[in-house]
C-alpha cells in the first residue's frame, strides 16, 4: 500500500526555527525587528506577567469585597516530623535541624521544626525543635530524652492567656444607684434666680 505525503511529513519532527526578533531592520523584519509597537512585549527580555495581571486592568482578587478575617498571613508555618522518623538516630543522639537535614527529613532551615507524637520511641534523644506537640513531648520525656527549644532550654509550654473577665453585674447596679440622686436633685425656679440675679446689680443712680 502507497502512503501519501501528508503521512509521512505528519509523523517527521517539526524543524520550524523561531522568528529571532530584535536584530535590526537588516533582519528583514522592519523597523520594529517583529516587536510590534511600543509596550511590554517589546521590551528586551519578553513580557513578564507576574501572577493575576491583567494588562493593567483592575486584578479580580482587587474587585472582590474581602470579607471576614483569615489567619493565612500570620499563622506559624512548621516543618513536621513525627517521632517514628526518629528512630533511625541512634541512641543518645541529638537531633537538631542540621541533623534533621542531613537525615533527609527536612529540607532546610527557613521554618522551625514541629515534634507530633505519631509513632513511639524507646531511644534517649536530645530533640531540638520550634515546637512539640504534647503527646510528643511526653513520650520523649518518658523514653529518658530531651526536648529542648531553639536557644538549648528546656521547652515549656506557655502559659495559658487570661481570658477575659466580666464585671459584675452588682457593681453596676450600685454604681447606677449612687448617681440617681444627684440627677434627681430639684432644680431651682426661674424667678428665684431672676430675684437673686436683680439683688446683685449694683443700682443705677
Amino acid at each position: 500500500m502507497s502512503s501519501m505525503i501528508q503521512d509521512i511529513t505528519s509523523q517527521a519532527p517539526r524543524n520550524k526555527h523561531t522568528k529571532r526578533k530584535g536584530r535590526g531592520e537588516s533582519s528583514g523584519h522592519g523597523k520594529t525587528s517583529g516587536k510590534g509597537t511600543k509596550g511590554a512585549g517589546a521590551r528586551q527580555g519578553g513580557p513578564y506577567w507576574k501572577r493575576g495581571h491583567e494588562g493593567g486592568q483592575t486584578s479580580v482578587f482587587r474587585r472582590f469585597p474581602k470579607r471576614g478575617f483569615s489567619n493565612q498571613n500570620f499563622e506559624h508555618r512548621f516543618y513536621i516530623v513525627n517521632l517514628a522518623d526518629l528512630t533511625s538516630f541512634a541512641d543518645g543522639a541529638t537531633v537538631d535541624a542540621a541533623a534533621l537535614i542531613e537525615a533527609g527529613l527536612v529540607p532546610d532551615t527557613k521554618q522551625p521544626v514541629k515534634i507530633l507524637g505519631n509513632g513511639e520511641i524507646s531511644k534517649k534523644l536530645v530533640v531540638t525543635a520550634g515546637w512539640y506537640s504534647k503527646s510528643a513531648l511526653e513520650k520523649i520525656t518518658t523514653a529518658g530524652g530531651t526536648a529542648q527549644n531553639p536557644k538549648g532550654e528546656a521547652f515549656v509550654f506557655p502559659k495559658p492567656k487570661k481570658k477575659f473577665v466580666v464585671r459584675p453585674k452588682e457593681k453596676k447596679a450600685e454604681a447606677a444607684a449612687a448617681a440617681a440622686p444627684a440627677a434627681a436633685a430639684p432644680a431651682k425656679p426661674a424667678a428665684t434666680e431672676t430675684a437673686a440675679a436683680e439683688k446683685s446689680e449694683p443700682k443705677k443712680e
